[in-house]
């Protein structure tokens, strides 16, 4: 049956298919849970989605400016730093959740992929073009209060920037739509 013709009525009595949550692991099952997702993405949901995204961000790029402000370490260095922690908090946390569901590490691991890469990129693109682009935060220090308001102003910025992009992506089952259906 073509997902596009599905209905839900017909969703519900799919032979076969009594409780439609006991064949999650059936193939294309990602496709066929993004597609009742579809149109249906409020702004509170693409914020949650957005503010996990961030958290994980946010702690990644904040230790990664501490290590490399206090090191000593240039700008770029540091930067990269911030960035690949970034992703590291961000995929983290996604693994974290989606591990408890009793999905085995590979699966979770391209789940993660699936649902935070494309928010963690643009949300370290802004984030960090914001940091760039303010004058003398890149150069501020773990005492000077620009430093802390450069910063924080970013990932406010990098959040207002990445809600969009995250609803558009899960009103197509794409991002976090992917993990939700290991959320029951």
């Amino acid at each position: 049956m073509q997902h596009e013709t599905h209905t839900s009525h017909e969703h519900e009595n799919h032979d076969g298919h009594q409780d439609h949550h006991s064949h999650q692991d059936h193939a294309g099952h990602q496709h066929h849970a993004g597609h009742h997702t579809a149109g249906k993405v409020s702004w509170s949901m693409a914020a949650q989605a957005t503010l996990h995204c961030l958290t994980g961000c946010a702690i990644g790029e904040i230790l990664g400016m501490v290590i490399g402000t206090a090191l000593g370490w240039g700008n770029m260095p540091t930067m990269i730093l911030a960035i690949v922690l970034a992703f590291v908090f961000g995929y983290s946390l996604t693994l974290r959740g989606v591990l408890k569901a009793g999905v085995d590490f590979r699966t979770a691991f391209r789940v993660a992929l699936a649902a935070d890469t494309l928010s963690i990129a643009v949300m370290e693109l802004i984030d960090n073009g914001v940091i760039a682009l303010w004058p003398n935060a890149m150069d501020a220090h773990l005492d000077d209060l620009l430093f802390w308001g450069a910063l924080a102003a970013s990932l406010a910025i990098a959040f207002v920037v990445t809600t969009p992009v995250n609803r558009w992506m899960i009103g197509r089952g794409k991002g976090h739509a992917v993990v939700h259906q290991y959320h029951h």
